[in-house]
């Protein structure tokens, strides 16, 4: 086999191995949030096991592992835990991750302030562009903020 051949071969190879790692990352990181009113984050997968957190509809979670029913999940401030997976879904939310933040009223730093946000807020996902994400906040007010300054999908 002449060597270019072996050389194609065997990129083809780490291509295939490299993409199905990615893929296993991907999946075993996916999102998730809160589906029930109020949900606790567990130590361990069991409804015997200590409650961490308690967790409100649409509070969003990174997904590190899965055991049975139960999901091992962490937040945007790498508290670590267990929920039961019947209660999440996959309905996008964010967390403000900086002190305060600016709802705007377009993608942009030179658009109208619509509202200002404290850590931790949680908001629902709308869209997103680029490096904006549109977000509702509970009260209902909608606009776009810097998806740098938020936390989730």
């Amino acid at each position: 086999m002449p060597v270019l051949t072996v050389a194609r071969h065997l990129r083809r190879g780490l291509l295939a191995i490299g993409l199905s790692t990615l893929a296993l990352a991907a999946s075993a990181q996916s999102m998730v949030s809160i589906s029930g009113s109020t949900v606790n984050m567990r130590e361990e997968p069991s409804l015997d096991s200590t409650v961490l957190w308690e967790l409100q509809r649409g509070y969003p979670l990174q997904v590190t592992e899965r055991k049975g029913n139960w999901l091992a999940v962490k937040d945007f401030e790498n508290d670590t835990g267990w929920v039961a997976s019947s209660l999440t879904s996959k309905s996008p939310h964010h967390i403000v991750k900086s002190k305060v933040l600016n709802l705007r009223s377009k993608p942009s730093t030179g658009s109208d302030v619509v509202a200002q946000m404290q850590y931790g807020e949680l908001l629902k996902t709308l869209d997103k562009r680029r490096d904006w994400v549109q977000v509702e906040r509970y009260t209902g007010e909608t606009g776009w903020v810097s998806r740098k300054l938020v936390w989730g999908w």
